[in-house]
């Protein structure tokens, strides 16, 4: 059986986080200067150190995970000496975890990778004005009942189904009038539980145009490579390797839905039994068996956690 490497989203970022990292490698310690260094700014330290309101800044904490996970690559690729490509037989990431998925497998450097998140998130910020679009997870609906739920709701305006994680787990997306309403009618329909998401914008919705519109231009503007690693895109959950579909199915992804739990389906019907989870905090990990009951998951973010699966190897 073959393992798939996945990488977090926004939302497992935490004041703290990459600091053993940094402290136990030196060349975790440089993924972080190199990130540092592309921004013109000094991200690690609010990385290390917070304040927690900074980090948790759209534009701040995008390229600050994917820092992260770069540096637990880094460190298994030299430290371990492994070949991601033949470690792993896919890679993934969950919204803004799909670049740093094409980062490890060499569609984009450290630097240009910082870069375009550091764009991803201001555009997103600046799509909608604050408090005129919002997010909730639907705790017991499937991707059926999420979709009647944002239909219903949605009654001229915008609501969708952003991110369909896992069986029982989806989060809807449009303008906070509408989210109010699915929230009720959800618990209306006996859905176990709609809870607003603490998030700064309609992320993945139609209302996140302008800043798919940015994207494309920066896209258009960054050399990708052909991937390494077959990596499984969000919008599509079927492996992608030629860059031009990269561009365009990151674009897409910007408005489009997160199709997780089929990403990972994909991955398990094709040979995956584990999901090594590179990065900060351990919420792919803890959807694994949720997703299917004979996918695991090993989640590495601090320096035991990588001693532990190089022995495994």
């Amino acid at each position: 059986m073959a393992q798939a490497i996945v990488f977090p989203g926004q939302g497992s970022q935490f004041v703290g986080m990459g600091k053993e990292l940094a402290d136990a490698f030196t060349v975790a310690k440089e993924v972080f200067l190199e990130v540092d260094d592309a921004l013109s700014e000094n991200l690690s330290k609010k990385m290390f150190e917070g304040p927690a309101e900074d980090l948790l800044l759209t534009k701040n904490a995008q390229p600050a995970l994917m820092a992260v996970s770069m540096a637990v690559v880094r460190v298994l690729q030299q430290e371990g000496k492994i070949s991601l490509s033949k470690t792993f037989k896919y890679a993934a990431g969950h919204s803004l975890g799909e670049y740093s998925a094409l980062c490890a497998s060499g569609a984009f450097d450290i630097a240009a990778t910082a870069r375009l998140l550091r764009t991803r998130g201001e555009a997103m910020q600046q799509a909608v004005p604050v408090g005129q679009g919002g997010m909730a997870a639907l705790i017991g609906a499937d991707l059926d009942q999420a979709k009647a739920i944002a239909e219903e709701a949605a009654q001229g305006d915008v609501c969708v189904a952003a991110n369909d994680n896992a069986p029982g787990q989806v989060v809807l997306s449009g303008t906070m009038a509408a989210i109010d309403r699915a929230v009720e009618i959800a618990a209306e329909k006996g859905i176990k539980r709609a809870v607003k998401l603490t998030v700064s914008a309609p992320f993945h919705s139609p209302l996140m145009q302008p800043a798919a519109d940015v994207m494309g231009l920066a896209l258009a503007a960054t050399e990708i490579n052909v991937p390494r690693l077959p990596v499984i895109a969000n919008v599509t959950a079927r492996p992608v390797t030629e860059p031009a579909e990269i561009r365009e199915l990151l674009v897409r992804q910007v408005t489009g839905s997160v199709r997780w739990r089929e990403s990972m389906l994909f991955a398990q019907e094709n040979g995956v039994n584990t999901l090594v989870e590179v990065g900060a905090g351990k919420v792919l990990t803890g959807m694994a068996k949720r997703i299917h009951p004979e996918l695991k998951g090993v989640a590495l973010n601090m320096p035991q956690d990588i001693e532990d699966f190089l022995k495994t190897l």
